[in-house]
């Protein structure tokens, strides 16, 4: 059964990937919104925002996980345009296994987001980001986005299986575009009023991006990589469990 299901998943991971390679214009457009806050945020407003260090380094952290939750919206947009088409319906005719057909979008939503960061990443080293994070830095850092990227991933398959429309299924993503403003990622916590800056320091955003910090600039990580793994471990849980549980329904 598991080798059924690694093989159907490759089979349809291939697919979806096909429709991207067709389309990159999805890739582009997904990163077309977070290079432009990057712009904006840097040559605009980075000569007021005190940091203690170069501004493209204090912000990048944020800008990716803006990156991750933008291209996110695109799952849920191609999941919902399949259930729209009919094709979930004849996959279940086939011998194969069910889950394959979610686990093969979350894949493909994997692999372009990885593609969107690594294009983000690459205009702020022309901006003049500089990191002396060692080989294991990085890749802590992207074993963290990836698992992010999961999370929210399955969460795009609850509204991409459940929407009514396609700008509904899309436009779940908002919110989670705009968590990072009251979070760490553009301006230290302490500078905020009371309530919110009690926000910002609870929730998972401010985590996450203070681990990737420490990790590019070698500080200590100390708590906050666990409680950021932590965040991103227990959201893809939920999110997985309610996503197969809606699935289930829809193809009852």
């Amino acid at each position: 059964m598991t080798k059924h299901f690694f093989g159907d998943t490759t089979v349809l991971l291939g697919r979806s990937l096909r429709h991207i390679t067709r389309s990159m214009d999805t890739i582009i457009t997904t990163t077309i919104m977070p290079i432009a806050f990057l712009l904006l945020f840097v040559y605009v407003f980075g000569g007021a925002i005190k940091t203690g260090t170069s501004y493209v380094n204090y912000l990048l952290p944020g800008i990716l996980l803006i990156t991750i939750a933008s291209g996110i919206a695109y799952t849920a947009f191609r999941l919902f345009l399949d259930m729209k088409s009919g094709i979930f319906e004849r996959f279940q005719s086939m011998p194969i296994a069910r889950s394959s057909v979610l686990w093969a979008h979350v894949l493909t939503s994997l692999v372009a987001n990885l593609i969107s960061l690594v294009v983000v990443v690459l205009v702020a080293l022309l901006m003049g980001f500089r990191s002396a994070a060692g080989v294991l830095a990085w890749l802590a850092v992207a074993g963290i986005l990836m698992l992010f990227t999961l999370a929210l991933t399955w969460l795009a398959v609850i509204p991409g299986l459940s929407a009514k429309t396609p700008d509904g299924a899309s436009a779940f993503s908002y919110p989670l575009i705009f968590l990072p403003f009251i979070s760490s990622a553009f301006v230290p916590t302490d500078t905020m009023p009371g309530p919110v800056r009690v926000f910002a320091e609870n929730q998972p955003v401010t985590s996450i991006v203070n681990a990737i910090r420490d990790l590019f600039t070698q500080q200590p990580v100390g708590t906050d990589i666990w409680i950021a793994l932590g965040w991103c471990v227990g959201l893809l849980l939920v999110a997985y469990l309610f996503a197969m549980n809606t699935y289930r329904r829809k193809i009852a």
